[in-house]
């Protein structure tokens, strides 16, 4: 599943919340992998722990963290 940045609220990225470990780990529970595509930069650039979480992410099979649909279909290889 390719979810845009755009579709999400900022809520999403604000760790805090919750809001992005509840969602993903639904998503992963039922099996399905996501990518959120776009661009996150000024999100990351506000919390390290939300970079340290997109960086543990990539390092994953089930959560990924891309800047565009071309990154997406490389990795996907």
């Amino acid at each position: 599943m390719a979810l845009p940045v755009s579709r999400l609220a900022p809520e999403f990225f604000d760790l805090s919340t919750r809001v992005a470990g509840e969602m993903l780990q639904k998503l992963v529970n039922y099996r399905l992998s996501v990518a959120i595509v776009g661009d996150i930069d000024e999100h990351v650039a506000r919390s390290s722990a939300l970079a340290d979480f997109v960086r543990e992410s990539n390092r994953g099979k089930h959560v990924w963290f891309v800047p565009d649909v071309a990154s997406l279909a490389e990795r996907l290889g």
